[in-house]
């Protein structure tokens, strides 16, 4: 029997940066074996200059990426996810769409490199440590034995892919 491809769809805010970065790097890292998808709450509309500069010099595709919302992945004739991960704090606390076929969701924060102020240089240090960060929440994704970890034990290991280096901390919750 053939190994399942399975959808995965990256959720942040503006879906101009971190989540363009994750489906980049997942459509080609993941090929065969996943589908990358990303969208925003509130899409920009626009992909950040930078992220595209970061994916090309490391040889990423960015050929169809797109900023867009994610009400597109939430209709009937839209792909069903395997897997949804929000990337950015401001999208995992907001109220996402139910999606079909009830996928597997993790948060795997990290911070938002299009919010860094300072020099071109510093600006861009920062698309290339969110990309390197990103790239090695996917390969350790990549990596798990999907078909053979029971749904308590990949939903752990998804969890604690979201931990690894440059995880944003969770923010105080206004009492």
């Amino acid at each position: 029997m053939a190994d399942p491809i399975y959808n995965v769809l990256f959720l942040c805010t503006g879906n101009s940066a971190r989540s363009i970065l994750a489906e980049s790097i997942l459509a080609k890292d993941g090929a065969g074996r996943f589908r990358a998808f990303s969208a925003g709450s509130r899409p920009k509309g626009v992909i950040h200059p930078l992220a595209l500069k970061v994916l090309e010099g490391y040889g990423y595709p960015t050929a169809g990426l797109r900023s867009k919302s994610w009400e597109e992945f939430a209709g009937s004739d839209a792909p069903v996810m395997d897997f949804v991960f929000t990337v950015c704090d401001s999208a995992a606390g907001e109220a996402c769409p139910l999606w079909p076929g009830q996928p597997m969701t993790a948060h795997w924060g990290i911070e938002d490199p299009a919010a860094v102020e300072g020099t071109d240089i510093q600006r861009e240090a920062a698309f290339v440590a969110a990309f390197r960060y990103m790239k090695n929440r996917i390969s350790v994704f990549t990596a798990l034995p999907v078909r053979s970890l029971g749904h308590i034990a990949l939903g752990s290991r998804l969890a604690e892919i979201g931990q690894l280096e440059g995880a944003t901390k969770p923010r105080p919750s206004a009492a």
